[in-house]
């Protein structure tokens, strides 16, 4: 039985095994009715465990072995249940109904091949919200309240449009209308905007947020990052290897955390340090002279990049207008913006896979897409990129060894036996064993992956890497691991980067100066102290306003 009739939830003495081996150790926490409780942790901590067991959507071989997980009633909807052994017919009226989820990636959680109006009707049908039979036209106009309720513009149009038409801001919009469907008592949102740009997701966590409190709903917030948690919450539960580890305010957790697996997520978690102003920024140019006497290896001068628009001839969209700025070798510059800013078409340019409409880019004074021949392929070897989803951008039926020397074949370096030392060498650089290089990326951690990655972009000994999002899909502690990975590499090899990001947080940990870009132009360039501390755009204000745990700076 429910302990206190305020709480929404109660989780006790919980525990969660795979093919018998326990993955949760028996965990207890309660949510009171209107709350907004987060649970926070990295890959492997068991916090997502922990909402499949509440769900009762565990996958594979998941089974709840021991204890208990009441959800309250008091309402007219729902009596007292403990999930734990409730029937899966009790389960399918719960789920949707009274309990709501907000996942994490709606690419894969829409259907790709069904109308977006069409997916929200659904769920109005499948949590049974109209009276009676079900009428069309009902179902249909209550569909469109939704999508405009979770914020969708012109909602009546959009009912027909397909996810695809729809940016990842407005996709995750569309969950949000189907996990409110069923007018939950509790909403479940898992990493919701763990995929989006800081504005986009300060936007519709400020949308979700006004209606939990207009409906009086309770949140369980699922997340990795610290300060997102901290922002938008009640109180923390800290999670690790599938244990609970420290429950608190989001003041007790980020000033004075008790445990010190919650100092390590403190101290990791980038936009907590940027909020605080604990930056790792090291010397503006280590290992190298001061910036006056530094040289540029990079060179964007005039950059100009545009598309033709499909099926309008004639037309063309301008994607990069008129971009200039110089890296100082040694070096790391942040480009930083939203999507659709053009600091991706600007690396793509660079590393010569797409050409400019005008203007160009310099490395060492030469352009990959003007030169040819020889000149080409020894310039190509001086700048590499390193890629956000390491998984995709590695081939999974190679060995780590054959992805690692795979450049150097490419470019015909060495013999096999000086390639299998210097695979061995690279594998030391970036700290990985090398045991490793005989397995398959399936076999290794997201982390490990974005290492094997970075071992690949070293194998021809560039002087630039072009490092395009290389963290943003890591937690925390491992994305910091990178991050120190990166700084000491350029300490020891004196390598400039180029830093692709949306995420001031990170910058102020990794760069030294920044680019800020939005719908193709340059709006502040300068450096890290300077755009941080002083910055003269208000796009820039916004987006530094919009890293989380900002309220705690104070």
């Amino acid at each position: 039985m429910l302990q206190d009739a305020e709480n929404i939830l109660e989780v006790t003495d919980l525990e969660v095994g795979f093919g018998g081996t326990p993955v949760l150790h028996r965990i207890s926490f309660s949510m009171r009715r209107g709350e907004r409780v987060a649970i926070v942790g990295q890959s492997g901590s068991g916090k997502s465990t922990a909402i499949g067991a509440i769900l009762r959507l565990l996958p594979g071989s998941g089974r709840i072995t021991q204890g208990s997980i009441v959800l309250g009633g008091g309402t007219t909807r729902g009596e007292v249940e403990d999930l734990a052994t409730a029937s899966e017919p009790v389960m399918r009226a719960i789920r949707g109904e009274r309990i709501g989820l907000v996942p994490q990636d709606p690419m894969s959680n829409l259907n790709p091949a069904m109308r977006i109006g069409a997916q929200v009707a659904d769920a109005l049908v499948a949590n049974r919200t109209t009276e009676g039979k079900p009428d069309r036209a009902q179902i249909r106009s209550q569909a469109v309240a939704l999508l405009a309720e979770a914020g969708i513009p012109d909602a009546e149009r959009r009912y027909g449009q397909y996810p695809h038409e729809f940016s990842g801001g407005m996709r995750q919009r569309v969950l949000i209308a189907i996990a409110l469907a069923g007018k939950p008592e509790l909403l479940i949102a898992d990493e919701p905007t763990s995929a989006l740009d800081v504005t986009v997701q300060r936007q519709i966590l400020n949308h979700l947020q006004s209606l939990v409190d207009a409906r009086g709903t309770s949140l369980l917030f699922v997340t990795h990052d610290l300060g997102l948690a901290a922002d938008r919450t009640d109180r923390i539960i800290v999670m690790s290897e599938g244990r609970i580890v420290e429950v608190g305010t989001p003041r007790e957790i980020l000033l004075d955390p008790q445990q010190e697996y919650t100092r390590q997520l403190v101290a990791a978690a980038p936009s907590v340090a940027a909020a605080l102003g604990a930056g790792t920024l090291a010397d503006p140019t280590p290992g190298v002279p001061a910036p006056a006497a530094a040289r540029s290896i990079l060179v964007v001068e005039n950059l100009v990049k545009e598309f033709a628009l499909r099926g309008q001839r004639g037309s063309s969209i301008r994607a990069v207008d008129n971009v200039s700025f110089e890296v100082e070798r040694g070096t790391t510059m942040a480009v930083v913006g939203e999507s659709g800013s053009g600091k991706t078409t600007v690396a793509r340019i660079i590393l010569g896979l797409e050409t400019a409409s005008s203007g160009r880019a310099l490395i060492d004074g030469e352009s990959l897409t003007t030169t040819r021949g020889a000149q080409r392929r020894a310039l190509r070897r001086k700048v590499q990129p390193v890629f956000q989803d390491p998984y995709g951008s590695l081939d999974p039926t190679y060995s780590i060894e054959r992805l690692i020397d795979e450049p150097l074949r490419i470019f015909g370096v060495g013999s096999r036996s000086s390639r299998q030392d210097r695979v061995a060498e690279l594998l030391d650089q970036v700290a990985l064993p090398r045991t490793v290089a005989q397995r398959r990326p399936n076999e290794l951690s997201g982390g490990q992956r974005q290492r094997v990655a970075i071992a690949r972009a070293l194998a021809l000994e560039p002087e630039l890497l072009i490092c395009d999002e290389a963290v943003s899909a890591l937690d925390v502690l491992v994305q910091d691991q990178i991050l120190t990975l990166l700084a000491d590499l350029q300490d020891r090899l004196g390598l400039t980067y180029l830093f692709i990001t949306h995420d001031l947080s990170v910058v102020r940990q990794i760069a030294h100066s920044v680019v800020v870009m939005r719908s193709g132009i340059v709006e502040e360039n300068g450096t890290v102290d300077e755009v941080f501390n002083h910055p003269t755009a208000d796009y820039t204000r916004e987006l530094l306003g919009a890293i989380p745990g900002a309220a705690f700076a104070a």
